[in-house]
């Protein structure tokens, strides 16, 4: 017997979540329909949507454009923090290890799947450390195999501009191999960005 159609749009809506599955969707389907507590998710999302936007700078999630640190003109605004998602600025923001600011790439470099150098927005990223006179890229970028394909997609587009001023470096491998940068304590943030070691960079005479 199949379910009724409003709940089968229900599953089919949680399936598109990644990592959702079937079952998995059917499970958040009747925990909401069971839960008063649940019916808070379709206001919250809907007052989510319509009051934050990408910030046209850094690509980070915010209340405004730009976002608050694109808009500090305390950071260092010639230091660029590169990392794949805003989850990922808001770890680092909370450890307190970064004066600099940040662009998002909003994603990983995985061709497999489906996420390719065009889904990246790499000409923003390319676009801003040029025009912004950027000297030091670091790429923050998780230390997984998706993240170390990301880097180097990033570094190799970096090392295209020849810019001899400019210093790229990746965070220390202090941090676990096949972890997420969001599930980092400060402890372990702070030694990785105190110890990044330099890709590549430029000298005069080079």
């Amino acid at each position: 017997m199949a379910y009724p159609e409003p709940l089968e749009a229900l599953i089919a809506a949680f399936e598109q979540f990644p990592g959702i599955g079937r079952r998995s969707a059917e499970r958040l389907a009747f925990h909401a329909l069971r839960d008063p507590k649940a019916r808070t998710l379709a206001p919250a999302l809907e007052r989510a949507v319509r009051e934050t936007q990408r910030c046209s700078i850094c690509a980070n999630v915010a209340e405004r454009n730009p976002c608050p640190i694109c808009a500090d003109e305390r950071r260092e605004k010639t230091r660029l923090c590169v990392v794949e998602e805003p989850r990922h600025v808001e770890t680092i923001e909370r450890a307190g290890t970064w004066r600099g600011v940040y662009h998002v790439l909003l994603g990983a470099f995985q061709p497999a799947e489906g996420t390719e150098e065009r889904h990246l927005g790499l000409p923003r990223l390319i676009e801003r450390v040029q025009r912004e006179g950027v000297r030091e890229v670091v790429l923050a970028t998780d230390p997984d195999a998706e993240g170390e394909a990301t880097a180097a997609l990033v570094l190799e587009r970096l090392e295209a501009l020849g810019k001899k001023e400019l210093v790229v470096s990746r965070l220390a491998r202090g941090l676990p191999s096949g972890s997420g940068i969001e599930y980092l304590h400060k402890g372990i943030l702070e030694d990785a960005f105190a110890h990044r070691r330099e890709l590549r960079t430029h000298r005069e005479g080079s």
